[in-house]
């Protein structure tokens, strides 16, 4: 009861201020019954006050002083006596423990009267006295940063160093593998010096196994994915009977770099996301020479739950440090990363939430599919499509269901904040880090499972934008292999030997497959079209027919997953486009080449990929709410 006069209390003192109207005030408080949360954080979320007004009425509310100017706040706080405690924890708590005055404690805060002010407060300052200041959510980040930003960029540069450097990609190649690679090309010399024709017969005898073993693992995958047909993991019932007052705050982090021509998709769909808005907390991260993006979104007047973030410059400068950096900042229960032009579908995060429940504590993250609005631009878009439909329809359930590291794709994952801080979160030297961090998760025994929900994203239309995005993910791959193969022990023991040798096939093979394609197309269609018998010598029988099963069998079963990928989606308009298979791979190879000459120069560069270059305009998502 005490908690519902509380709430008509302030309800009314923002009335009588003359900041809402009565028709909004009952408006929240219907918001309010059917969602639950805090009254005053509800009327900011549905635009009707400013975060000033909000906070500035929060403080009279429970009778505290409200300062704004940064400068004035400096002054109250001791520096040394701050910096005895952890800016992380200090972030999490949204709290600022300025000064100690004999046994009085000024506290500033963005959160007055909050359980978690003081839990905070009893585990610090236990049979103390305090004086509080209210100041806002933003003003606690500026000065968190004004005092701590170099142990923030650091931890978020070098958390993963500091705590696990055997799972940073800051290390290209380990002592080890420098050692096995120079005694490998030792060997391979002197065999070549000795009987080069053996050689070459025994490397491409190795390539064509490898290449019947990848094949066999797509169709394991894919036979296994195909069960997902038939189960749909958080079903329509599931949804009606989730109780929406329960819902807890949902961090969204968003990191974009020179984006200002689809800031506003992203905005306009989270706005139109099936989730209380006053529970989401929606993190823009941002460049400090990025003010272009920064005023589009400013432009678009985002609600009072949106943050802007400004990343401070340090190297290397990647997607995983903006989100580390960011995670220190997020104040939800679970979280989710979408890019500028994401468009979720309206439910995904409420189904993110029932699959935890389900859960049982075991998982770490829910992928959800991503796919493409303009599918059907040109060829490249098409191919593009039928590829991600393929992956996140049919492989990724597979892996799940036969219980197989899932590397996550770069968005659309939905995280508990706390097992994502435990594991280390992202490693900002790799550039696939979410594929790195779904292998280190399930190494450390956590589950990542797949959830029933599609983010709509911009296919890339233009080929040379295609082949910077998609050598990034490639040189990712290969820098995520190369870490988890340092101990060879250490990744069986993790993952068993069903993930070890899934790891190898995907993570390690993904990029060998797309290097050695060219070539061995490259003798095929040498000999097809000189009809020499100088390569015989290098194909004997044996070679021969497993060559000659992976042309074949290989090629149509690369098609036929095409093909199969189409009908779950009803794509059927795509059909024909997976007999083109083959040059779709060849422009994966170019980028795979790309990738292999960026790993040797420079490793931990971040190819930009351009949004907002279609033509096609993004579709409306509706909520439900």
């Amino acid at each position: 009861m005490a908690e519902l006069l509380n709430k008509v209390r302030i309800g009314e003192l923002f009335l009588s201020k003359g900041l809402i109207t009565q028709e909004q005030l009952e408006e929240a408080l219907e918001y309010q019954k059917r969602y639950g949360g805090r009254l005053g954080w509800i009327l900011a979320s549905l635009g009707y006050i400013s975060r000033i007004d909000l906070f500035k009425t929060l403080a009279e509310h429970f009778g505290f002083e409200f300062i704004q100017d940064i400068e004035t706040l400096k002054k109250l706080i001791d520096p040394e006596f701050l910096a005895k405690f952890d800016p992380q924890e200090l972030a999490k708590f949204e709290v600022i423990p300025a000064k100690q005055n004999k046994e009085e404690i000024t506290i500033l805060t963005s959160d007055p009267g909050s359980k978690r002010l003081y839990q905070f407060l009893e585990k610090h300052f236990p049979n103390m006295k305090y004086k509080f200041i209210v100041i806002t959510d933003l003003d606690i980040i500026k000065l968190l940063e004004s005092y701590f930003k170099e142990k923030f960029i650091d931890r978020a540069v070098h958390g993963l160093l500091q705590t696990s450097p055997e799972y940073s990609a800051s290390i290209v190649f380990s002592k080890g593998q420098v050692f096995v690679m120079g005694i490998l090309l030792y060997l391979s010399l002197v065999w070549i010096y000795y009987d080069a024709v053996s050689y070459l017969t025994f490397l491409i005898f190795v390539v064509q196994v490898f290449y019947v073993a990848s094949i066999l693992f797509r169709l394991i995958l894919s036979l296994a994915g195909a069960k997902s047909e038939m189960q749909q993991f958080i079903t329509d019932e599931d949804l009606k009977a989730l109780d929406e007052k329960d819902l807890p705050v949902y961090t969204v982090l968003v990191p974009v770099y020179k984006e200002p021509e689809v800031i506003g998709i992203l905005i306009n769909s989270l706005k139109k996301l099936d989730y209380p808005q006053s529970k989401l907390d929606v993190i823009l991260l941002l460049e400090e020479d990025d003010k272009e993006t920064y005023e589009a979104a400013k432009a678009h007047n985002p609600p009072v739950n949106w943050r802007f973030v400004i990343v401070p410059p340090s190297q290397p400068k990647t997607k995983p440090k903006a989100c580390n950096y960011g995670l220190f900042f997020a104040k939800g229960e679970y979280l989710t990363i979408y890019d500028a032009e994401d468009i979720p579908e309206p439910d995904q995060l409420k189904k993110s939430v029932i699959a935890f429940q389900k859960g049982g504590g075991k998982y770490i993250c829910f992928q959800a599919a991503l796919n493409y609005f303009n599918k059907n631009e040109n060829f490249l878009t098409k191919m593009f499509t039928l590829e991600y439909s393929y992956w996140f329809d049919y492989l990724l359930p597979g892996l799940y269901n036969l219980n197989l590291p899932i590397p996550l794709g770069g968005t659309s994952n939905h995280f508990d904040v706390e097992k994502l801080r435990e594991v280390g979160a992202w490693d900002p030297f790799n550039t696939t880090e979410d594929a790195d961090l779904g292998v280190r998760a399930f190494g450390k025994g956590y589950k990542v499972g797949v959830i029933n929900s599609t983010t709509y994203e911009e296919a890339n239309a233009k080929v040379g934008n295609w082949i910077r995005q998609r050598s990034r993910w490639i040189k990712g791959y290969m820098q995520t292999w190369l870490v988890h193969a340092r101990n060879s022990r250490k990744l069986y023991k993790n993952v068993g030997l069903k993930g070890f040798i899934a790891f190898h096939l995907l993570i390690g093979g993904t990029p060998f497959v797309f290097l050695v394609n060219p070539i061995m197309w490259a003798i095929f269609i040498f000999w097809l079209i000189t009809q020499t018998k100088a390569i015989d010598a290098f194909f004997p029988p044996a070679v021969l027919y497993i060559s000659l099963f992976n042309l074949i069998f290989g090629n149509f079963l690369g098609i036929y997953l095409n093909m199969l990928a189409v009908f779950r989606r009803k794509y059927y308009e795509l059909l024909p486009y997976a007999l083109l298979n083959p040059i779709y791979w060849m422009l994966h190879s170019r980028a795979a080449y790309k990738a292999l000459y960026e790993l040797f120069t420079k490793p931990f560069y971040w190819q930009k990929t351009q949004h907002g270059i279609t033509k096609y305009k993004p579709p409306i998502q509706e909520a439900t709410q």
